[in-house]
């Protein structure tokens, strides 16, 4: 875990740590780091070419077949906690979503497609149930 953000507000190591793992269908070495706008933004524009902060970003450094994973998740803590309350969500919830969000697309997930969208959001949703929290994306059964 790296702080580049107030502390304040921020889901506990714990938190992260048991997310993520729920998440993870292998073995994983990965650097969560808290971030602010400025950097969020940087990181976003030199490597996605988008300049403004973003939510989550994932950085895989290691995906071999079959060997553990290596990777940052990158979460912006401004851009989250406007997020979460513009969707009248709790902040907690919204961090998890994207800590798993972050997760499946260091394995590979990714939603530039339709299909491939359809997969991870329905992966994304069954992670945070079992977690115990909603759909992330609004959608309820029945």
């Amino acid at each position: 875990m790296q702080y580049a953000a107030p502390r304040a507000g921020l889901p506990a190591r714990r938190s992260i740590a048991h997310w993520l793992g729920a998440a993870m269908e292998r073995g994983a070495r990965i650097t969560v780091r808290f971030v602010g706008a400025a950097e969020g933004r940087r990181l976003n524009r030199d490597f996605r070419g988008r300049d403004y902060p973003t939510n989550v970003l994932t950085f895989v450094y290691r995906a071999a077949r079959g060997g553990a994973l290596e990777g940052d998740i990158v979460l912006c803590a401004p851009v989250i906690a406007r997020e979460a309350r513009a969707h009248g969500l709790a902040r907690r919830a919204r961090y998890a979503h994207l800590a798993v969000h972050g997760a499946l697309h260091l394995q590979g997930y990714a939603h530039t497609r339709g299909r491939d969208a359809a997969r991870m959001e329905a992966c994304e949703g069954a992670i945070l149930a079992r977690l115990g929290f909603g759909d992330p994306y609004g959608r309820h059964a029945g």
